[in-house]
C-alpha cells in the first residue's frame, strides 16, 4: 500500500495578509506572482495556492498591493514608509528613533525581522486599532549599525553559540565548530556576524579572537576596546613605518621655519603625562606689550598624507583615555618621542603667536611652522603653587622631584603674568555666553596590577583655567583667520549648537525639586541661568547629578566643514587646532592652514565632510568607550567594600528601580523595585519617584539614602545596593 505525500499547510496559512505583504514590501520594486510567493512560503498544495490567490485579489481590492502586469503584484508605496534608528530591547521587542515623529516609534518582537541595535532601517509605519497608537514593522535593513560584537562561547560538540554581552542583543550567535578559532568553553571573544539566513533562528559567525577569561582585568578592557571597534595595538608595518621615520632636527628644516628656540617656553601638564603637545612661551616687548606663544607638535610633519601611518591615524581619529591606559592615535616614537615637547629638547612645532596687551586683548597675530625648545616643564600643582604664593617656591608636596625647589624666576613671572591675562579672557567670555562646565571627574588610584586602591576627584584650578584658555585662544584665532578669508575655504570646525528647548524645560522640572529656577528668555539668559545653577550647586549633595543632567541639556559637539560657532563657548568661530598627537581633526587643520598661508586653493569641502562625520563618530565611541572603563573600574572597587554602609543620592529613577550615585567616590548601582522591603512601590514619572502603595514612603530624584552592596558583576557591568534606607529615619 502506497502511503498518499502529505501536502504542507493542507490546514491553511495563517496570518497571510500580512505574510504577503510583508514579502512585497520587503522588496517592493519587484513583482511576485503567485507561484514564487508560494515557493517562498514553502508550500506545494492546491488549497494553499487558491488561498494565495484569493488574499493577493483581497489586497488588491483593499489597495493595498498593485497588479503590474497580469498576474504580477507589489507593495504600494506610500508615505507610510520612514527611515530610523532601531533602539531594541534584550526581550526582540524596540523602539525605532525617526526623525518623521515626535515620539520614537515601538515595534513588536514579531515586527524585528532580524535587526538589531543601533541599525538604521526602513519601517512601515501603521496605527494599533486597539489604543490609537503608532507601531511599526521594519521592512529592510539599510546599514547595520556594527558586525561585530564581544560575548563568551558556549562550545557543545558540533556547533557553539556566542552569548553576546549587554543587554541589546536578544539572539546568540551561532558559530560552526570549524569557526571557533581555538576558543575554550567560558572564553570571552569577539565574534564576527557572517549572515542570518531567512529561516535562521540565529545569525550565524564566526569567531575572530579570544579574549581571554571573563572577569580578568586586561580580558575586560580588551573587551570594551573591541565591542566599539577600537584597537589597542599598532599593525606590525605601521609602528615599523614610524620607526623609521627620520626624527631628527635638521639644518635644512630649520631653516624653513620661524626660530623661537631662544624664547622663553615651558609646558604645563597633569603629572602623570606621558606627551606634551603644547607649549606656551612668554616674551615683554619693548611697548609693554607681552608676545604669547602657543606652541603645538607639528605632527603633520611627520604624518604625511597617503602614507600607511597617516591612514591608521585616520582610522583611529583619537586616542582613547580608559582608566589604566591610553590607547594612543600615533605609535610611541611619535606619540612619547619626536612630538611630544619634552623639557630640554628642540623640536617641530606649529605655532599661533599672539601680540595682547593688559586688557588681554589681541593686537597682532602670527600663525606658521616654527622651531622651539622647552625650557621646563610643570605639572599642573606645580603652576598652582606659584599662582597661589605668587612666588617662585615649589613646595615638596606638589612637585614633580618630591624635593622642594625654586623655578627660574622668569617663567614664575610668566606664570604669574598669563595667569592674569587667562582670568581676563575667561571673565570676558563667560560675559558674552560662554557655559561653565567645571564637572567633577572621578580619577583612581591605581596599584601595580592595576587594582583600584582609592577615588580620587579631579578639579579645574587657576593652572588648568590658564592653559584652557590660550588653548582656546589658539583655536579660536586659527578658525577665524581661516573662518573669514574670501572667497570662503574648506576648513575643519568644531561646532556646538544651541541647547533642545524640552530638555531645558526637563531639566527645569528637575532642578525645580531642589529650589532652582532657570530663565528661557533668549540665548543669553539661558547660559547665564544656566552658570548661576552650575555655580549654586557646588559643594551640594545633588551637585554631581545637575551637573550631569545639565551637560545632557547640551547639544553635541562635533566636527564639520559647516560652521555654525560653539554655543558652549560662545565663539562665532571654533577648531581644534592644538592636539594633533592626539586627535586627527588637529592634524586636518594644520594642514589646511598651511595650505591656506601658502596661498593655495580651497580643499575639497565633501572629502572633508566625510573626514569629518568618521572623527566624531569615532570620538562618540572613545566616550563610551572611556565610560564603560570608569564603571567597570567602579565595580572593582566596590568589590572590596561589600560590607560597608555608604550615603547616596538618587540620580535615577524608573519602574524598575532607582539609580543611587554614592557621594564619597561618585560609584553609580542600582537598588531594584523588587528588593525594597517593606511595601509594594510604584513609579511616579510626574514626581520622578518611587512611592510605597500602602505606606506613600516616596523615594525621590535627589534624595539622600544609605544603601549597602549587594551585587558586583564585572562581566555585565552592573552594580547592585541594597536600600538600608533613608539617613536619620
Amino acid at each position: 500500500m502506497t502511503r498518499k505525500r502529505k501536502n504542507k499547510a493542507s490546514k491553511g496559512i495563517s496570518n497571510l495578509s500580512k505574510t504577503i505583504l510583508n514579502i512585497l514590501r520587503k522588496e517592493r520594486n519587484k513583482t511576485f506572482n503567485y507561484k514564487q510567493i508560494a515557493a517562498i512560503l514553502d508550500v506545494n498544495d492546491a488549497s494553499s495556492r487558491n488561498q494565495i490567490i484569493k488574499t493577493l485579489q483581497k489586497l488588491l481590492a483593499n489597495k493595498e498591493i498593485e497588479e503590474v502586469e497580469r498576474g504580477k503584484f507589489k507593495a504600494v508605496v506610500n508615505t507610510e514608509y520612514h527611515t530610523g534608528i532601531l533602539d531594541s530591547t534584550s526581550k526582540g521587542a524596540g523602539y525605532v528613533v525617526c526623525d518623521d515623529f515626535d515620539d520614537d516609534i515601538y515595534i513588536a518582537s514579531n515586527n524585528i525581522n532580524k535587526a538589531l541595535n543601533g541599525d538604521e532601517v526602513e519601517l512601515y509605519v501603521y496605527k494599533r486599532k486597539k489604543h490609537g497608537k503608532l507601531e511599526g514593522e521594519i521592512t529592510s535593513i539599510i546599514k547595520r549599525a556594527k558586525t561585530e560584537y564581544v560575548g563568551v562561547i558556549q562550545l557543545s560538540k558540533n556547533y557553539a553559540f556566542v552569548v553576546v554581552d549587554g543587554n541589546k542583543m536578544y539572539k546568540d550567535i551561532f558559530v560552526p565548530i570549524n569557526k571557533v578559532n581555538g576558543a575554550e568553553d567560558g572564553d570571552k571573544v569577539l565574534v564576527s556576524l557572517e549572515d542570518w539566513p531567512d529561516k535562521a533562528d540565529s545569525p550565524n559567525g564566526k569567531v575572530l579572537k579570544v579574549l581571554g577569561k571573563p572577569g580578568e582585568h586586561n580580558t575586560e578592557i580588551h573587551a570594551i576596546l573591541a565591542d566599539y571597534g577600537l584597537p589597542y595595538e599598532f599593525p606590525a608595518e605601521v609602528e615599523e613605518f614610524a620607526n623609521n621615520i627620520d626624527t631628527s632636527i635638521t639644518e635644512d628644516e630649520i631653516k624653513k621655519r620661524r626660530d623661537m628656540r631662544k624664547v622663553l617656553t615651558f609646558t604645563i601638564d597633569p603629572k602623570d603625562a606621558k606627551d606634551f603637545d603644547d607649549a606656551l612661551s612668554f616674551e615683554v616687548l619693548e611697548n609693554g606689550n607681552y608676545e604669547i606663544g602657543i606652541h603645538i607638535a607639528d605632527v603633520s610633519h611627520y604624518v604625511q598624507e597617503g602614507t600607511i601611518l597617516d591612514d591608521e591615524a585616520y582610522e583611529r581619529a583619537t586616542s582613547v583615555y580608559l582608566v589604566d591606559r591610553v590607547v594612543p592615535m600615533l605609535p610611541e616614537i611619535l606619540s612619547n618621542n619626536a612630538c611630544s615637547l619634552r623639557p630640554h629638547e628642540e623640536k617641530f612645532t606649529f605655532s599661533a603667536v599672539f601680540e595682547l596687551n593688559n586688557k588681554a586683548q589681541v593686537v597682532n597675530e602670527w600663525f606658521g611652522r616654527t622651531v622651539t625648545y622647552s625650557d621646563a616643564r610643570f605639572a599642573y600643582e606645580e603652576a598652582q603653587a606659584i599662582i597661589d604664593t605668587k612666588s617662585n617656591t615649589i613646595p615638596a608636596e606638589v612637585s614633580l622631584t618630591g624635593e622642594t625647589y625654586l623655578a627660574d624666576q622668569a617663567v614664575a613671572d610668566a606664570v604669574l603674568k598669563m595667569d592674569e591675562l587667562a582670568k581676563i579672557m575667561r571673565s570676558k567670555r563667560m560675559r558674552s555666553g560662554a557655559i561653565s562646565f567645571d564637572k567633577v571627574e572621578v580619577k583612581f588610584n591605581l596599584d601595580e596590577d592595576s587594582n583600584p586602591i582609592g577615588v580620587f576627584f579631579k578639579t579645574s584650578a587657576d593652572a588648568n583655567k590658564l592653559i584652557e584658555e590660550f588653548m582656546l585662544l589658539a583655536n579660536r584665532k586659527v578658525s577665524e583667520f581661516v573662518g573669514k578669508q574670501k572667497p570662503e575655504k574648506t576648513f575643519v570646525y568644531r561646532v556646538h549648537d544651541e541647547p533642545d528647548e524640552s530638555k531645558l524645560q526637563a531639566l527645569q522640572n528637575v532642578v525645580a525639586k531642589f529650589g532652582y529656577k532657570l530663565n528661557f528668555k533668549d540665548s543669553k539668559s539661558i547660559s547665564s541661568s544656566l552658570n548661576g545653577l552650575l555655580s549654586d550647586v557646588v559643594g551640594k549633595k545633588e551637585q554631581n547629578l545637575v551637573d550631569t543632567l545639565a551637560i545632557r541639556t547640551m547639544s553635541k559637539a562635533e566636527y564639520t566643514t559647516h560652521n555654525i560657532g560653539h554655543y558652549g563657548l560662545a565663539f562665532d568661530y571654533y577648531s581644534h587646532f592644538t592636539s594633533p598627537i592626539r586627535r586627527y581633526p588637529d592634524v586636518m587643520a594644520h594642514r589646511l592652514l598651511q595650505q591656506y598661508l601658502d596661498g593655495g586653493k580651497s580643499a575639497n569641502e565633501a572629502i572633508y565632510e566625510e573626514k569629518c562625520k568618521h572623527s566624531s563618530s569615532m570620538e562618540y565611541l572613545a566616550t563610551k568607550a572611556e565610560r564603560d572603563s570608569i564603571k567597570y573600574m567602579q565595580i572593582r572597587f566596590m568589590q572590596d567594600h561589600e560590607d560597608e554602609e555608604f550615603l547616596g543620592v538618587i540620580s535615577g529613577v524608573t519602574d524598575w528601580g532607582i539609580y543611587v550615585e554614592i557621594v564619597d567616590n561618585k560609584c553609580e548601582g542600582m537598588v531594584r523595585t523588587r528588593d525594597i522591603k517593606g511595601d509594594y512601590y510604584e513609579f511616579d514619572e510626574s514626581q520622578y519617584a518611587l512611592i510605597g502603595r500602602e505606606s506613600k514612603t516616596m523615594y525621590q530624584l535627589g534624595d539622600e539614602v544609605i544603601v549597602k552592596v549587594k551585587d558586583t558583576d564585572l562581566v555585565k557591568k552592573h552594580l547592585d545596593f541594597n536600600l538600608i534606607g533613608k539617613p536619620n529615619a
